[in-house]
């Protein structure tokens, strides 16, 4: 099953591609190769048989058809040119001197020839002579050549030398290609079996990995990263949903109750406008939930980068605090803002302001009755920074996490006013802005850090 797969893998026809354009290279690379040693040799050969042909013309010129055959003799007779072949011959093709025993058949009477012939003195076997041939001034012809049947040999071993080698090649890189292609085949399937099992059971399985950490281990993390996500969103849309039910079950069963009584009741005037009114705040109350989970998913989308600028978190933070100083009177909270004259930032001044809003609403509501609230803008080290703090209960360390997500709220919170999804917007307006939520324990109470990145210049 895994051959057939790889063998019908897109993986396995590009590697036959390669190896064959590998292949095509190969081959005419030793044809380069082959034909230019070829060359070679054979114009060395080609220039000492001219050389001879003309020193024996010279003899020719010197002493006539004597003086040529007595040359020829002579050379014959000299065992340091044992592999020279010559030949003198008649008009009538009467051989007058050399080591051929006749003018062969496939030489022309001038000009270049190739052919086989038995010479006794260099072998048992039909040499290959390799030859140049002229027509003397008399009629008579002169053959002078060599043997070429160790160069002949030469090359021919240096072409079964190149096929054996392309064809070793070619067989490795194919037994490669096979392996590699395999290899990843057998890993794309661990993913797809993954991605079946996923599909027919849950998120919960994972891509088993091979700790080899090459790259298929990379991917293999990262789709398990991204599973985990998955995993983690799909249990937030799960609570979100238990809550969003949680927390509208007791708005509309009041608001069920109030109407049916009414319904079963004699109309009465200021009955009936309390129950509207009550009814009305209800129904706002269940509105401004919906509207924040808007509000929260439209800044969780980025949609909001449009209205950035330069803006002073000094100047906001006053206003927050100018608007929640009442708010704060009422519980004798004493809420003050400290810090540098300015911090700048490059953000949203609105949602930048409802996230601040939200902070130290939190920070009166959950703080300790009495106590102080202090706001602080500051130009940290690590960037422009704003924080709130509190004297009250705090959060538990293990909860600083869950805390910002939509409509998560603390046991000792349930029964103050809120939907929990307060921190869940400061969130979403920190991420857009690449700020970095901190909450720290404040000894007592809680201290939450908003610190933005360093403006570039």
């Amino acid at each position: 099953m895994l051959l057939a797969k790889t063998l019908g893998s897109s993986t396995f026809r590009l590697a036959l591609i390669a190896i064959g354009i590998f292949g095509l290279i190969v081959s005419a690379i030793f044809a380069y190769v082959y034909w230019s040693t070829l060359s070679y040799v054979r114009d060395r050969s080609d220039r000492a048989i001219m050389t001879e042909q003309a020193s024996l013309d010279a003899a020719y010129a010197r002493s006539g058809r004597d003086g040529l055959a007595a040359s020829i003799e002579q050379r014959i007779a000299d065992k340091d040119v044992a592999d020279h072949v010559y030949l003198l011959a008649g008009p009538g093709s009467a051989v007058l001197a050399g080591n051929l025993g006749q003018w062969p058949n496939d030489a022309a009477a001038q000009g270049w020839a190739e052919f086989r012939a038995s010479l006794p003195r260099l072998s048992a076997e039909p040499a290959l002579v390799r030859a140049a041939t002229e027509t003397l001034s008399n009629g008579d012809r002169l053959l002078v050549g060599r043997d070429i049947s160790d160069l002949d040999g030469f090359m021919a071993q240096i072409r079964a030398a190149g096929i054996a080698a392309i064809v070793l090649i070619i067989g490795l890189a194919a037994a490669a290609s096979i392996g590699v292609t395999q290899r990843t085949v057998s890993r794309i399937e661990s993913i797809n079996a993954t991605s079946r099992a996923i599909m027919l059971s849950g998120l919960d399985q994972r891509i088993p990995l091979h700790g080899s950490h090459d790259e298929w281990d990379r991917v293999a993390e990262n789709l398990n990263l991204m599973l985990d996500r998955i995993q983690s969103l799909m249990g937030d849309v799960k609570q979100v949903s238990e809550n969003i039910a949680h927390d509208l079950r007791t708005p509309l069963t009041r608001m069920r109750g109030r109407l049916e009584k009414a319904y079963h009741a004699p109309r009465n005037g200021e009955g009936d406008a309390a129950l509207i009114g009550d009814t009305i705040a209800d129904l706002d109350a269940v509105l401004g939930m919906f509207a924040s989970i808007t509000r929260i998913s439209e800044i969780e989308t980025r949609a909001r980068k449009g209205a950035f600028r330069t803006v002073n978190l000094v100047e906001i933070a006053g206003e927050v605090v100018e608007l929640y100083d009442a708010a704060a009177e009422q519980v004798t909270t004493h809420l003050v803002l400290a810090g540098d004259p300015a911090v700048l930032v490059t953000g949203d001044r609105d949602l930048l302001f409802d996230a601040i809003a939200n902070l130290v609403d939190n920070a009166i509501k959950h703080g300790r009755p009495g106590g102080r609230v202090t706001v602080t803008c500051d130009n940290d080290e690590s960037g422009p920074v704003i924080s709130v703090a509190d004297d009250g209960p705090g959060i538990p360390a293990e909860q600083h996490d869950r805390v910002f997500k939509r409509f998560y709220r603390l046991e000792q919170s349930r029964y103050t006013p809120g939907n929990g999804l307060g921190l869940s917007l400061v969130a979403a307006v920190a991420s857009l802005h690449g700020a970095r939520i901190e909450l720290r324990d404040n000894a007592p109470g809680l201290l939450c850090r908003l610190v933005f990145p360093v403006a570039e210049a």
